[in-house]
């Protein structure tokens, strides 16, 4: 539902004319783009959105933002969660505007399907690395598989692997890993919402893992080995959910590639406001729109949970600003202004 700020104050029923919607193929309907726009340089640069990609195996998550930024011509593009090029599957990349929206994307929760051998370790908790360790792999039962899967759930302290990004000393714990000097990493809070064995053909493992950003599945491959006494690694990695976002809503690379090629990706461009659906939507009167694009606050229509931040949008749907609600002065501030003068 749409609230619009209007002399009523009243929520309609009407949805956003850029609410989600979708077509025959479930894919998200695209905004408004018109062929001036798209070799038009200056307004290209205003075009803001989301493409979510299915990254194929092999390719860094960086690697896909560059293939985007040449086929749009738009540099100003992220992706909002690093997907290992050994892994597969739901890559979320903003598009111009949008990437002012990537600190609440980037943190939004992640759901994956992950391969684990067992009875073999790596210096890398994953296929890539060099084995440090074999040891025979016990007759397991499902049960006591997923015995050994509940002490996940929930939150709990989790050690990164010693390859990966994370800066100690002023250098990637990867590179002081590859020079054989010692990681010490400290432990992170992070949290399993879900963790169910999809799968168990001896000696690898599915699992299905619905967790919180910043969790990291090579060492939870690597510390569920540790529990079940024989040792693991990753195998196999894909991403099957980013935020709201789901691999029904990626477009594989490859046809992304082709759509570039003939000029169509707009197709697959899902508008800003989409990005995050569960916030608050309200459309604000044009005569309150550039006071907000130069970030000024508005009066509220009414009051609003403080804690819970709102998407303005204009009246053709464009998504203005996130904004959040100032009790005591009973005004919306602009968090972020996406449409800046």
């Amino acid at each position: 539902m749409v609230e619009r700020h209007g002399a009523a104050w009243q929520a309609s029923s009407r949805t956003s004319r850029r609410s989600r919607r979708r077509t025959r193929n479930n894919r998200w309907a695209s905004p408004r783009l018109n062929l001036h726009a798209r070799t038009d340089p200056d307004l290209l640069q205003r075009v803001s959105g989301v493409l979510v990609v299915d990254k194929p195996v092999g390719l860094t998550s960086h690697d896909v933002v560059q293939i985007i930024r040449r086929g749009t011509g738009i540099r100003r593009s992220g992706h909002t969660g690093t997907l290992d090029p050994r892994a597969s599957g739901v890559l979320v990349v903003l598009i111009g505007p949008a990437v002012r929206l990537s600190e609440w994307l980037s943190a939004s929760d992640k759901r994956y399907m992950a391969t684990l051998r067992l009875g073999v370790e790596t210096d890398t908790y994953d296929a890539d690395g060099r084995v440090v360790a074999t040891r025979p792999c016990p007759e397991l039962s499902e049960a006591e598989i997923e015995a050994a899967l509940q002490p996940f759930v929930g939150e709990i302290e989790q050690v990164p692997p010693p390859y990966s990004a994370i800066r100690v000393r002023g250098k990637r714990a990867y590179q002081l890993a590859r020079e054989g000097k010692p990681v010490d990493l400290k432990p992170r809070k992070v949290r399993i919402y879900e963790l169910n064995l999809l799968e168990w053909v001896p000696p690898e493992l599915v699992l299905d893992i619905h967790a919180s950003a910043g969790t990291y599945i090579r060492s939870l491959a690597h510390d569920l080995g540790q529990r079940l006494g024989c040792g693991a690694h990753l195998t196999a990695l894909r991403r099957t959910q980013s935020g709201s976002f789901t691999l029904r809503d990626a477009v594989p690379l490859r046809r992304l590639q082709e759509a570039f090629t003939t000029g169509e990706w707009h197709k697959y461009l899902i508008p800003a406001v989409d990005a995050l659906p569960n916030w608050p939507l309200l459309e604000l009167p044009p005569d309150l729109v550039d006071k907000v694009r130069h970030g000024h606050p508005v009066p509220a229509p009414r009051a609003f949970d403080p804690e819970q931040l709102i998407r303005v949008v204009t009246e053709q749907g464009d998504l203005l600003a996130i904004m959040q609600y100032d009790p005591k002065e009973g005004m919306l501030r602009p968090r972020k202004v996406l449409m800046a003068v």
